[in-house]
């Protein structure tokens, strides 16, 4: 039944499902105020919940074009670019350097032609990512608890309302499609983008990029220990790669100022 709706609802049905459950669930936890703001804060509130809804959309235009390992290589160039322009000394940059060999390693580019359009979609994914680490980081310390992450959700919802209506269509209002929803909005988008919320109300920009490009190496140990999945050489290698990077980040990234 549950992969039955799934593909009932379309892909970018359940991106909009998915999102519009989870900003129910968040402004029923945060209860935000509309009113009130700056005018700055506004306009990045504008800006998160852009980035946030153009991050799937992207997305998934370019997987329709291009491999999906290209087109997560390509997306990942976002948070690296981030931590590249909040660079401050030498080391940061071996960080950096790292992540993105190992990100390569996992997911080579074929040296093939690759369709043009799919190529610039995912490229505006990864360009999405990286407003997206800006605008949340300001929004964090700008607005208390999780009152800016809930109303930027609103806003990537009202973005992704026709896309996703007419993929989904009447099937996103089936009481068991909407039960299946809030299980997937809950694990898949709110905890999630909460935990995200909260790191980079943490840490600076830089440190987040190069932390967030570990994903690839747990998605890959995931699959080696849970799905038995073939874990090679060029894998480990990979691996050990954006780990040392995470743990250099995190270790020598800080400034004399943070805590």
């Amino acid at each position: 039944m549950p992969s039955r709706c799934l593909s009932a609802w379309g892909r970018w049905g359940r991106r909009f499902l998915c999102k519009a459950i989870a900003a129910v669930l968040l402004m029923a936890i945060a209860r935000p105020q509309w009113k009130g703001h700056s005018r700055r804060t506004y306009w990045i509130l504008g800006a998160m919940g852009l980035s946030m809804a153009g991050m799937g959309l992207s997305y998934l235009g370019a997987i329709d074009r291009i491999p999906l390992g290209v087109a997560s290589t390509l997306e990942f160039l976002g948070p690296l670019g981030v931590s590249l322009i909040g660079s401050r000394k030498r080391l940061d940059l071996v960080w950096v350097g790292l992540a993105a060999a190992g990100i390569l390693l996992l997911n080579p580019i074929a040296m093939t032609t690759l369709d043009p359009l799919g190529v610039m979609l995912a490229l505006s994914s990864g360009l999405c990512w990286a407003c997206y680490i800006f605008s949340s980081g300001a929004i964090a310390r700008s607005l208390p608890g999780g009152n800016g992450l809930s109303l930027a959700m609103v806003i990537a919802t009202v973005i992704l309302f026709v896309p996703g209506v007419a993929s989904g269509g009447s099937a996103l209002l089936n009481p068991t499609v909407l039960l299946i929803g809030v299980a997937a909005a809950g694990l898949g988008t709110v905890l999630p983008y909460t935990l995200e919320f909260e790191a980079v109300r943490r840490m600076p920009p830089r440190v987040f990029g190069v932390l967030v490009s570990i994903e690839p190496a747990i998605a890959a140990l995931v699959g080696f220990l849970f799905l038995h999945e073939t874990l090679t050489l060029q894998t480990l290698l990979a691996t050990v790669l954006v780990t040392t990077a995470a743990i250099g980040v995190t270790l020598f990234g800080r400034s004399p100022a943070s805590h």
